[in-house]
């Protein structure tokens, strides 16, 4: 018989964190350290950015208000510091082209779209990014030295890490080769260029290769820059995917041939897709890097989103507010990482309770360059 108590109602996560903090002495020590330190440096930051800051009006209303920030200064470059030098009239399009390319990366991350269909979106969305921001069929041609800001960083992360990716896939299976001449390449090409920072794939993409070109030949700064981080990133991505074949037991591919199965077919439907689901998190670091590293091609001319907003803060009008401009655009750099973080955990984990251990996956395209569902 029951003696008609009810029982006890279950804390919170807030309640349960909360005891945990206090449970012993020590970690009540080390929570009010880190509260204490976390108020000192919270309550002046709040009060700059938001109490104090100017939020309206003109430079002139900024300097006489000099206690907090100036997000007046943000609201009036922000078309520039997003768009580069891109014309005011026409900034609609370079928004459309950063929407498109986004749309494309979301629909990468969802293993439902893992498809053949995908490769055929990609390379559509693509052709249709490109004719919003060139021109063409009715739009006014805008050369891509006006091209700057966030679309150019999108479409360098995104297209960098597209199309690096297969060719990544090739250079680890080229290692592992037994053959001498693809093993030989292979290995030069990765080791060549994971030996040396981007700056200077960039500076020998844009300024050196051009001069090895016929007299009156001109390739475009944005196309080779582009160039150099699909180069760069596939040497990454390369060793990512070594490292995850060399996790895959040899027995998987003994099985495969005994099957009847080519070596390639083998690879393609039993060896790659464990190796690439099991070096996911590796892709969402480096995804993550180049995300941040495209700031690198201000060596070469060009303008992303860091320098855009280096270049604002650098008007005669508005000179001394460098700190906003550069919150304004690393809460942007924050804001894509962390999304792209958390993406990564939220793919383990499904990945991990997708299939039991041990449990052969499906097969894969290698045109799809992406793990299966």
């Amino acid at each position: 018989m029951t003696n008609g108590a009810q029982p006890s109602p279950r804390p919170t996560w807030f309640a349960a964190s909360v005891r945990r903090c206090f449970a012993t002495p020590a970690s009540t020590a080390v929570t009010c350290i880190v509260a204490a330190v976390a108020a000192a440096i919270g309550i002046p930051l709040a009060r700059w950015a938001f109490v104090d800051a100017v939020w309206s009006g003109g430079a002139a209303d900024c300097r006489r208000d000099a206690a907090g920030a100036c997000w007046a200064f943000v609201g009036h470059k922000a078309g520039f510091i997003l768009f580069g030098l891109y014309p005011v009239a026409q900034r609609w399009r370079p928004g459309v082209a950063a929407a498109i390319l986004v749309a494309l990366v979301v629909c990468t991350a969802i293993p439902r779209c893992w498809t053949r269909w995908l490769l055929a979106g990609w390379l559509a969305g693509l052709a249709l990014a490109f004719l919003v921001m060139h021109g063409g069929l009715g739009l006014t041609v805008v050369r891509t030295e006006q091209w700057g800001g966030l679309p150019v960083t999108i479409m360098l992360t995104a297209i960098g890490l597209a199309g690096g990716f297969p060719i990544g896939i090739l250079l680890a299976l080229g290692r592992r080769s037994r053959r001498p001449l693809p093993r030989g390449a292979a290995t030069a090409v990765v080791e060549v260029v994971r030996g040396v920072p981007l700056i200077a794939v960039l500076y020998v993409a844009v300024l050196v290769f051009p001069l090895a070109l016929p007299s009156g030949l001109n390739v475009d700064k944005l196309a080779l820059a582009q160039a150099a981080v699909i180069v760069f990133a596939s040497a990454y991505l390369a060793e990512a995917v070594r490292s995850g074949l060399q996790l895959v037991p040899a027995r998987r591919l003994d099985a495969g041939l005994a099957l009847g199965l080519s070596w390639w077919q083998t690879m393609q439907r039993i060896v790659l897709p464990e190796a690439l689901r099991t070096v996911l998190p590796s892709f969402i670091s480096i995804a993550v890097g180049f995300f941040q590293d495209t700031s690198l091609i201000v060596i070469i001319g060009l303008f992303d989103l860091l320098n855009t907003a280096r270049s604002a803060a650098q008007d005669p009008n508005w000179l001394g507010f460098y700190t906003e401009a550069f919150v304004f655009v690393g809460a942007i750099y924050f804001c894509g990482s962390a999304a792209l973080s958390r993406y990564g955990l939220w793919l383990e984990r499904r990945m991990a309770n997708a299939r039991p251990p041990g449990h052969m996956l499906p097969p894969i395209s290698l045109t799809m360059a992406a793990p299966p569902e």
